[in-house]
């Protein structure tokens, strides 16, 4: 991006403010506005440094990555940069997530895991540290789909008690998880010292979560909202929330696009929600969410979506192994 216009973004986004939230186990508030990474197929960008100092440029200070997703480097790179622009102060300005895979989801391997991934921020610390499902491979490959015949057990206790490590050793501020069920976080509350600070999942009009939002409220758990826009063109998303009529009509009744009324929607479910796009002008719109709000009924028709489930998982499901039916793996809540 050319200097004067990159000057002219940091002066037009300079007054708007993202609203924040505070965790369960951590003093630092979690910005309820993220900019996701995961782009598909993982690492298929060489631009990806570029769109993140954008992002940061345009307002974005929370930031989700994945030792998956191959964008841990890059987003490293970028905070770098902005600190040596003057983008942000200081690196506790911004709020960094990564998550271990399932590769890595074995007692003695999430420790290095957590270490590697700070060695390709560049970072001391990540704000926020995931199991990213609850999931356990045969060590060595980061890829999705994984390969049934290496499917695992998964281990709560040896992995959570390495999460907790990792926390207690400084190298994260908060552990949470990603993809876990209700009767899965009870399980992981009944052995854990420190509670999971967050839950990411899929979140949408067209997937709502209500019984999990709901036992997460009651818990204490923060729902960080993957996939808020449906991801179309990844494995794991479809096109059927930016093709879904009534939020179409809405988008057009009030003015905002599509993206807009998604995001809008998540945010007031109280929910952090993860925003994806590198195309600049999109990024500046999936930002302008804070200065106006749904109504009523706008909200009913929402609610009235029928629901289904984006990305089940089936990649994790074999007959062979500890799953066997996407019924197991999401207990029921699919």
């Amino acid at each position: 991006m050319r200097s004067g216009l990159a000057e002219t973004i940091q002066r037009s986004m300079a007054n708007i403010t993202v609203p924040n939230t505070r965790l369960n186990t951590n003093s630092k508030a979690i910005p309820l506005l993220g900019f996701g990474t995961a782009e598909y197929p993982f690492g298929s960008s060489d631009n990806v440094r570029e769109c993140l100092l954008d992002a940061i440029r345009l307002g974005y200070r929370h930031f989700d990555s994945a030792a998956l997703y191959q964008s841990e480097q890059p987003l490293g790179e970028a905070v770098a940069e902005a600190l040596e622009l003057g983008l942000v102060n200081s690196r506790e300005e911004l709020f960094i997530t990564t998550k271990l895979w399932c590769s890595d989801a074995h007692g003695d391997r999430v420790v290095p895991a957590l270490q590697t991934s700070l060695k390709n921020l560049g970072l001391e610390y990540v704000d926020l540290y995931l199991v990213h499902w609850p999931v356990c491979v045969k060590a060595g490959e980061y890829e999705l789909p994984v390969k049934k015949e290496d499917l695992l057990p998964f281990d709560y206790e040896g992995v959570w008690k390495a999460m907790e490590e990792c926390q207690q050793l400084g190298l994260a501020k908060s552990i949470g998880v990603s993809n876990f069920s209700c009767k899965k976080l009870e399980k992981l509350l009944s052995i854990s010292e420190i509670p999971p600070a967050v839950n990411q999942v899929e979140v949408n009009p067209l997937w709502q979560q209500q019984k999990l939002r709901q036992f997460c409220n009651e818990k204490g758990i923060h729902i960080t909202a993957y996939s808020p826009l449906g991801a179309k063109g990844t494995l794991w998303g479809s096109d059927r929330v930016m093709e879904s009529e009534v939020l179409q009509e809405i988008a057009k009744a009030i003015g905002k696009t599509l993206a807009q009324v998604c995001l809008r929607w998540a945010y007031e479910q109280g929910v952090s929600v993860l925003a994806k796009s590198f195309n600049t002008e999109r990024m500046k719109e999936n930002r302008d969410i804070f200065d106006w709000s749904l109504s009523r009924d706008e909200l009913n028709k929402i609610s009235q979506i029928p629901q289904k489930k984006g990305f089940p998982g089936v990649e994790f499901v074999s007959p062979d192994g500890p799953y066997k039916s996407t019924e197991e793996l999401w207990d029921g809540e699919i």
